[in-house]
This record gives C-alpha cells, sequence and structure tokens, in this order.
C-alpha cells in the first residue's frame, strides 16, 4: 500500500466492474480525473433512529439496502480453502511470500534491497495474519505457519527504511504487530513464547515512534528533508493501518507507546472531512476536492480510517457512519473496481490505484465487526459477493502488479474479508 507523494508512486497496500452502470463517469481531463461523483456531498445521518429492516438512512433519506442472497457457508469456506491452498504452494523455501521478480515496464519508486525488504515483511506477516485467522488447525497449514513465524522471528528486528526518503517498512512494522498479536493468542499458556512475542511487538513499538512523521502518524515517503525523524505528512490509511493493528496489540494486554497513538488518531482526525471521507495525505488540506479526496477517491480508505478512530475512542464513528460507508463500498465500488489491476497507480477515475481495493475491503470487515451482531448480516453478503466473484482460478486474488508481492498479500485481505463474513 504505497503511492507516490503528489500520487506518483504506489503502495503494498491493496476485480470486474461492478454496477458501472450507475456510476456516470466522463472523461478525464488533466491530471485531475473530472468525474460526477454521485452524491459527492452527501453527509451521513448520526443517531436517526430506527430504521426499517433492510433499510439505511443516509442524508436523511431512507434507502433499500441492496438485496444480496446470502451465500451459503460451504461456498465461502471452499473459497478460503482455495486462497489457504493457494498461500502454502505460494511460500518462498526461507518461509515469506513474495520477491523483487514479476517486474514490468513500468515500477513504483523501490530503491533496493530495503523497498524490497519491507515489501516482504508487509506481505508475509498478512498472509501468516491470515493462515491464523482462518486455518489455524488445518493440518496443512501447519508446517506453512512455523516456517512464515520462523521467518518472522529472524528478520523483523532487523527492518529499516530503505534510505532517506523511502519509508515502506511502517508497513512491515504495523502487519508485524498484526501478526505477532495473532501468535500471542496461539500460544495461550505458555508463558516462554509468549514472552518472546511480546519482546518482539515492543520492538515494532520502538520502530513506529522512530519512523513516525513530526507531526504525528507515518507516511511512506519523505521528499522533504530525508532527516532523521520523517519531515513529511502523515497519510491517512497508513494511519489507520497501523492504528488497527496497534489496538489489536492493545486488546491482549500489550498497551502501544500512548502518545504515539493519541498524535496518529489526532493527524487522522485533521485528515477526516464532513462526510467521513478523508484526505489522501495531510499535504493535500488545500485541495480537498481533488478526485482523490472526495466520496469516490476516498472509497478505499473511509474504512480504514472509520475502524481506527472507532478503535481509539473517536465517537463521531457511530453506527450510522459505519453501515454508511459499507452500503457506500458495495453500490459504489465501480469506483474502486475500474482501478483494480491497472498498472499505472492513480490513473483511474478519482485517481483511485489498484492497490486500495482488496485493502478497502479488508478494512470494510474490520468495521463490519465493530457493529451489533444482529447489523451484520446484509453488509457480510455484500463483501462475500464481491470477494467471491474476484477469486482468480488458481484460487489468488490479486489487485495492483506489484512485482511478486500482489498475488499473497491479495489473497491474504480477501481471506481475512471472507472470515469475517462467514456466520457466527
Amino acid at each position: 500500500m504505497t503511492c507516490d507523494r503528489p500520487l506518483h508512486r504506489i503502495a503494498l497496500p491493496a476485480l470486474a466492474p461492478l454496477l458501472l452502470a450507475l456510476l456516470p463517469l466522463t472523461q478525464a481531463v488533466g491530471q485531475d480525473a473530472v468525474v460526477q461523483d454521485t452524491n459527492a456531498q452527501d453527509t451521513v445521518a448520526q443517531d436517526a433512529g430506527a430504521t426499517e429492516p433492510g433499510t439505511i438512512t443516509i442524508d436523511g433519506e431512507v434507502r433499500p439496502l441492496p438485496d444480496v442472497a446470502t451465500t451459503p457457508p460451504d461456498e465461502i469456506q471452499s473459497a478460503i480453502d482455495r486462497g489457504v491452498q493457494f498461500l502454502i504452494d505460494d511460500q518462498n523455501p526461507n518461509g515469506s511470500w513474495g520477491s523483487a521478480t514479476r517486474t514490468k515496464g513500468l515500477n513504483i519508486y523501490a530503491p533496493v534491497p530495503g523497498a524490497h525488504h519491507a515489501f516482504r515483511a508487509g506481505t508475509s506477516c498478512l498472509c501468516l495474519a491470515a493462515l491464523l485467522e482462518v486455518a489455524p488447525d488445518d493440518e496443512r497449514t501447519q508446517e506453512t505457519i512455523r516456517r512464515a513465524e520462523d521467518w518472522l522471528y529472524d528478520h523483523i528486528r532487523n527492518l529499516r527504511r530503505a534510505n532517506g526518503d523511502a519509508i515502506y517498512n511502517v508497513w512491515g512494522h504495523a502487519y508485524a504487530v498484526a501478526a505477532l498479536a495473532k501468535l500471542h493468542r496461539r500460544y495461550d499458556g505458555n508463558e516462554s513464547k509468549q514472552a518472546e512475542i511480546v519482546e518482539l511487538i515492543r520492538t515494532q513499538f520502538d520502530r513506529l515512534q522512530r519512523y513516525e512523521s513530526v507531526d504525528g502518524g507515518w507516511g511512506y515517503y519523505d521528499f522533504r528533508y530525508q532527516a532523521n525523524q520523517p519531515t513529511s505528512d502523515s497519510i491517512s490509511f497508513v494511519n489507520g493501518a497501523v492504528l488497527v493493528a496497534l489496538a489489536e496489540a492493545r486488546d491482549i494486554g500489550i498497551e502501544p507507546p500512548q502518545r504515539m497513538v493519541q498524535r496518529a488518531v489526532a493527524a487522522t482526525q485533521r485528515q477526516k472531512k464532513p462526510d467521513f471521507s478523508y484526505l489522501y495525505g495531510e499535504y493535500l488540506k488545500y485541495r480537498p476536492a481533488r478526485g482523490i479526496n472526495r466520496p469516490g477517491g476516498s472509497l478505499g480508505r473511509s474504512q480504514c480510517c472509520n475502524a481506527a478512530l472507532r478503535l481509539w475512542g473517536d465517537e463521531s464513528i457511530s453506527d450510522d457512519v459505519i453501515q454508511t460507508w459499507l452500503y457506500r463500498l458495495y453500490v459504489r465500488n465501480g469506483w474502486l473496481d475500474i482501478g483494480r489491476k491497472r498498472p499505472v497507480p492513480h490513473e483511474s477515475w478519482m485517481q483511485v490505484a489498484g492497490y486500495f481495493y482488496f485493502f478497502g475491503h479488508y478494512y470494510g470487515a474490520v468495521c463490519l465487526q465493530l457493529l451489533p451482531p444482529e447489523e451484520r448480516a446484509p453488509f457480510q453478503a455484500m463483501l462475500t459477493k464481491l470477494m467471491l466473484e474476484r477469486q482468480e482460478k488458481n484460487g489468488c486474488w490479486w489487485d495492483y502488479p506489484l512485482y511478486d508481492y500482489h498475488r499473497p498479500y491479495g489473497t491474504a485481505f480477501a481471506l481475512m474479508t471472507l472470515h469475517r463474513c462467514q456466520p457466527q
């Protein structure tokens, strides 16, 4: 999920067009795509009172939820099983996933070797987390999990920024915390192993403190001064991903540094717009109506930012907000889907990049779990339909051609999305 500074490169980071007939698109003009963003100025009704089953209230208007059939559980499990088998087969001999191979004529800025250390770390941690979620006791996965765990212990302490301006390692630190939190639960009752995991998590806290922006939060480039502490503005969805991971550590009793969390929350709140879309990064605060900052451009990151702020106590992220953006994620999915698999980041309408696709849906599933259980089913059906329709023949999912990292990280995001859509 990376991207370049004024949106030229990419992030580590996140399928056939859906409902495009409902999205009136015009031709891109110049660098900023000019698009008719349907209901671009929507606001989110909060505390609007109960609505009828099968409806949602947005901006005071009651709308019917899409009539999406519930997928049989065995069909969901079959897709998960195929995705798990892909990860087993795709694992590197050393226990990691992904590599710097499969290059193409156009590649994102990735100074060697550090950028690829970061991409591999983030990808491998996502894959390990996915297997620990969806198949922790499957006989097929035990050796795969063991090798991935060993790789994580051996390599994550050494992850650093690639150079002065490329700070992709923040993705690796964030997803390492998430994977280690799941490993901590896996070793319930094994005090020595859990103590080792706690020490590793605290090491990642230290790295995140070291690489946070001077204004709080995290970005993945520093094109200003390339100082020891990054001087560039934070990026909203990076903050969101890190904060969600830190909440996972908190939930197993490992508190992250309070000041670091507070600064990241504040940085994310500064990028929140009244309709709960989010600026791409704080450096775009004087261009709030630019395509990437409008609701269509924010569709792949509002889920992540809303989840992060809700998990860290922002009461403005109500159930109404969560439901509204899950609804939009489905009915406006074309804004994301039309950018999927495009080789140039941000070339699509609303300057959407392909790597937002599975990233956005995974954090949509995280949001789903913040709703009361009795309100989840319609949104589970929507997310399930999207994920099943986009699985490749070999069992993987992918959204942006990123060297050889895209298939494993896309598969990990999709598996964890489907896992949250299974019946309780």
